[in-house]
């Protein structure tokens, strides 16, 4: 069957009755039905829930649908003995069918190998498919891929955000609008797929970068080796930028370690005075030291810090995501000052770093996409001595380093979500002078509120509270947003509650009427 597989390298290529089962039936799983479906294949979906509107449109597009537990290989699966299994990111490598995949020697493929083999199917006006920029990291990956495509935009280029952002890359690969470039945000999760490419056609970006790696999502990889060696295989093969931080020693090492098209270059990028091939910060100036002739003796202006400040974007781990960006970009040709006018227009997601409220001198920070303790770390250091609003699940992943590291320096703690003990535990060893508050509310919309009035009982006129959780939400919210929604909320309804109480007070004798 392999010999058939390896002819599957266009849209235009014979891909009817193929036999191809789908694992799982999120967003990725129904662009994967909906593409296959259309090639002409034979599709069978295998879920464990399946939503009303996309078991209603399976069987509008073609596809059969199995619903079932999938704790062991369902006989359906089996019977229906399929030549290629292309699975939802959620898989884990553990997974029983996708072991037994494995164990049977079935092809399997994520949703960015069909993606890559079909990717022809709306050409570029010189009949070349679109390139595609892969961005990763543990932290930082969807405000870089949202910055690099504005950048390209910017710079005349007719470039989408896809992949891990929320748009899935099927989805865009078949706009019939068609792209320059795709900007192809990348779990961990997908590039684990990805690396169990055999094809002859395998995933070739044009340029990449791996922000940062830390510990995360090891109940999925197993360890934090896999996890690394699944981030890494980001560069491989990519033709022209491996980009990559230079304050973080792992992803330097990726790329060295990378099997990468010849000619293709190594590109740092960090806050400091940048090398030749690098990006970076000049007495408070952002320049490009890699993309020009005379790169050992001059750079190009690319902002200001003080310019980022301007549009709320001049925190320590955004601007080093600008940097990325900004060499990814600058690798497709985009001058500087597209670059610049990109940035001066652009605004954050919400849940990042997102000021919802200043009163009485406090400021109330909403980091809730703040979910490992590596994000929960810079946003710590980009606002010091705050408050800090910490806790949830942890997926595997030890905080005590991160407590360690930065627990001293905050005001106060308070510690949300099912798994406190570790976190209360860590700050009595390492940072013990700190005042530890607990909220042990098991009702979702309670917590939030209790956050908030002890995060008032505490500050002082200059304070930050900082929701920052380090952890995942799903043990009391239905998402990182829901937590971060309801935690907005409930700041605004103290302030509305002190507002009210104030206005309520009597005047004094004598005084203004």
């Amino acid at each position: 069957m392999t010999g058939r597989l390896d002819t599957l390298t266009s849209w235009n290529a014979d891909w009817s009755g193929l036999r191809v089962a789908v694992l799982g039936l999120s967003m990725t799983g129904f662009s994967v039905a909906d593409t296959l479906a259309e090639l002409g294949a034979d599709v069978l979906v295998v879920t464990e829930q399946a939503s009303e509107e996309y078991a209603r449109l399976l069987p509008v597009i073609g596809a059969t649908l199995w619903e079932g537990p999938l704790d062991t290989v369902p006989e359906v699966l089996r019977e229906y003995a399929p030549e290629v299994i292309i699975a939802s990111p959620g898989f884990p490598p553990h997974h029983p069918v996708v072991a037994w995949a494995r164990e049977q020697g079935i092809a399997l493929w994520g949703d960015l190998e069909l993606a890559w083999r079909v990717r022809d199917k709306v050409a570029r006006p010189d009949g070349t498919p679109a390139d595609w920029v892969m961005i990763t990291g543990t932290n930082g990956k969807t405000t870089t891929t949202q910055l690099t495509a504005s950048m390209l935009v910017a710079g005349g280029l007719r470039a989408a955000p896809c992949g891990n952002i929320g748009v899935p890359v099927l989805d865009a690969v078949r706009d019939p609008a068609g792209f320059d470039v795709l900007v192809v945000e990348v779990s961990s999760h997908q590039l684990w797929y990805l690396s169990l490419q055999s094809g002859p056609d395998r995933v070739s970006p044009y340029a990449s970068v791996c922000l940062n790696i830390a510990e995360d999502h090891l109940e999925w990889h197993g360890s934090f080796a896999a996890y690394r060696h699944a981030k890494a295989f980001v560069y491989e093969n990519t033709r022209v930028a491996c980009v990559y931080n230079k304050s973080d020693a792992a992803t330097r090492e990726m790329v060295e370690d990378a099997d990468v098209v010849d000619g293709c270059r190594a590109i740092g990028f960090d806050l400091g005075v940048p090398g030749p091939s690098d990006v970076g910060i000049v007495d408070g100036i952002l320049v490009d030291r890699a993309f020009l002739e005379e790169r050992r003796t001059n750079a190009l202006e690319l902002t200001t810090l003080e310019e980022l400040a301007a549009s709320a974007l001049a925190a320590p781990h955004i601007v080093a995501n600008i940097l990325a960006a900004a060499a990814l970009a600058r690798a497709l040709d985009v001058a500087p000052l597209a670059i610049r006018g990109a940035l001066r227009d652009f605004r954050l997601d919400a849940h990042r770093i997102e000021v919802v409220a200043v009163d009485a001198g406090v400021t109330w920070i909403d980091d809730s996409k703040a979910t490992n303790p590596h994000a929960a770390s810079s946003s710590l250091a980009a606002f010091p001595g705050s408050v800090w609003v910490v806790g949830g699940v942890f997926k595997g992943v030890d905080a005590s380093d991160l407590i360690a590291e930065r627990g001293p320096q905050v005001k106060a703690a308070i510690v949300i979500g099912v798994e406190r003990a570790g976190i209360t535990a860590a700050f009595a060893r390492h940072a013990p002078a700190v005042p530890v508050f607990e909220v042990d509310h098991t009702q979702t919309e309670d917590v939030m509120t209790e956050v908030v009035a002890l995060a008032a009982d505490v500050v002082r006129d200059g304070d930050v509270v900082l929701l920052a959780p380090a952890a995942a939400s799903f043990d009391q919210f239905a998402s990182y947003s829901d937590r971060g929604r309801r935690f907005a909320a409930a700041v605004q309804e103290r302030i509305g509650k002190d507002a009210g109480d104030h206005d309520d007070r009597p005047s004094r004798p004598g005084g203004a009427g």
